[in-house]
């Protein structure tokens, strides 16, 4: 075979291989798209479609038990923007996040951190950390209510057998909120807590190893490894817990209602009252999707924070 005979070939033989891998990579992405179209569809069906139906509602007075519909345009955001209740609500729900974040955040990576140490047992230390979070909110109220109790409950007695003075924890008003924050950081710092914990069983001995030859001591070694290492881990559970603080409602609803005088209602349980106590669905559906782009902005502020703090690092 002569040498141009090659020359003529070898750009026909090149298309028929770049033509063979298209072929194969979109039989790929079709038999992934297989696997994950009934997610898809029950994805759309279940949360997009509804989420599309409640925009359309809140453009409209329309009550629970009434067919007809009312096109009102932007007055519900307009009236939601001038009910004090919103703005109550709001600044409830900011201030339960801001109190309750920090206290969930380094206090599951202190438990993860004792935890990982060589200390004895540590299967029981996990299990007793973890176990709260498998608990209904129902029970966790039951609870902390009978905890909270004036007169006989389990820390107001504390209180009084130090020489104390009780605390109304559930109908001051200055403190119905730490009460509602205690409640939440004992019952749901078990899921942080793992998420560290894992994290720091992921870091490699050897970094501990050099560092302990080079002299560093237990708390050098976690300001400088330790932390370091779990940042992308520290990410995930301070976005997952800002959004989960800002969607309070199940317990603060059964233990204080609430109150008192709506100090403690958050955004969501106005959301609810708004909608299936005075059965104005329209405006209820408004109020939610101001909240959830106020979410999806405090999230996305989040993020780009993080990432601008790692590419500066």
């Amino acid at each position: 075979m002569s040498d141009l005979s090659i020359q003529e070939q070898a750009p026909r033989a090149a298309a028929q291989t770049r033509q063979q891998s298209r072929t194969s990579r979109w039989r790929t992405d079709l038999t992934g798209l297989g696997f994950v179209l009934p997610f898809l569809i029950l994805y759309a069906l279940f949360l997009i479609w509804p989420v599309i139906l409640g925009l359309r509602m809140s453009f409209f007075n329309w009550s629970l038990g009434k067919g007809e519909l009312e096109f009102l345009g932007l007055a519900n955001y307009q009236e939601l923007f001038s009910d004090p209740a919103f703005s109550s609500s709001l600044v409830n729900t900011l201030y339960f996040t801001v109190l309750s974040t920090p206290v969930l955040i380094i206090l599951a990576f202190l438990l993860a951190w004792l935890v990982n140490r060589a200390i004895p047992a540590q299967w029981l230390f996990r299990a007793i950390f973890f176990a709260p979070f498998v608990l209904s909110v129902s029970v966790v109220v039951l609870i902390w209510s009978w905890l909270y109790e004036p007169g006989f409950g389990l820390i107001n007695g504390t209180l009084t057998a130090i020489g104390l003075k009780e605390v109304n924890w559930l109908t001051d008003t200055h403190v119905a909120m730490l009460a509602v924050v205690l409640l939440t950081a004992w019952w749901t710092v078990g899921f942080n807590f793992v998420l560290y914990l894992a994290g720091m069983q992921q870091i490699p001995s050897e970094l501990y190893e050099a560092a302990s030859i080079d002299g560093a001591g237990t708390m050098a070694q976690t300001r400088w490894i330790t932390i370091p290492q779990l940042g992308r881990i520290s990410t995930l559970i301070l976005i997952l817990q800002v959004i989960a603080s800002l969607q309070v409602f199940g317990q603060i609803y059964l233990l204080t209602s609430g109150g008192p005088n709506f100090s403690t209602r958050p955004m969501i349980q106005y959301i609810y009252q708004s909608g299936f106590t005075s059965f104005r669905v329209g405006f209820a559906s408004a109020i939610s999707f101001v909240f959830f782009i106020l979410i999806l902005i405090i999230s996305i502020g989040q993020f780009l924070l993080v990432s601008r703090q790692r590419r500066d690092a």
